[in-house]
């Protein structure tokens, strides 16, 4: 990879749902699904197409190194709109070269240019190095709630988000 001087950062559209799809499936892979590269490819291309989801990519070169999806929603308590951070994915051999952060900064400008009032993400309790990016960053682990996730579609236990 090179420097991160030729790192880009763009939103992503319908058409590069393609290009983005084995990337999502390798950031899937991280949380030990099977490899569906075409189920994803139609995911990401549906959300965008439909407008349910906003995704940045990261480039380096004519590589894509990383991207961040988030869905919008809102926040009953605030009264207001809020976007959920729910996947962020960088290459190995990008990490620690600011693709990371680039992704995080564009989800933080996405999020304040709609009058959000807040960004919710959540990452696995051992993946240490996304806490201590999100912290750096002035995001606040939760303590004072508990989260519960209810599985369908037969499924097995703990094969949820």
């Amino acid at each position: 990879m090179g420097a991160a001087a030729d790192l880009r950062i763009r939103r992503a559209h319908p058409a590069d749902a393609g290009r983005l799809a084995p990337l999502f499936e390798a950031y899937r892979g991280f949380y030990g699904r099977d490899t569906e590269v075409a189920a994803a490819g139609a995911f990401i291309r549906d959300r965008l197409q439909q407008k349910e989801s906003v995704i940045f990519l990261a480039e380096s070169g004519d590589r894509l190194v990383g991207f961040v999806q988030l869905y919008p929603s809102f926040d009953s308590v605030e009264i207001g709109s809020i976007w959920i951070l729910h996947d962020l994915f960088v290459t190995p051999e990008a990490r620690r070269k600011g693709a990371a952060l680039g992704l995080m900064a564009a989800a933080r400008r996405l999020a304040e240019s709609t009058g959000a009032c807040g960004i919710s993400l959540a990452t696995a309790m051992d993946n240490t190095s996304a806490q201590a990016l999100y912290e750096g960053l002035g995001y606040i682990r939760d303590h004072r709630f508990y989260h519960y996730f209810l599985t369908l579609q037969g499924r097995e236990p703990g094969e949820g988000p």
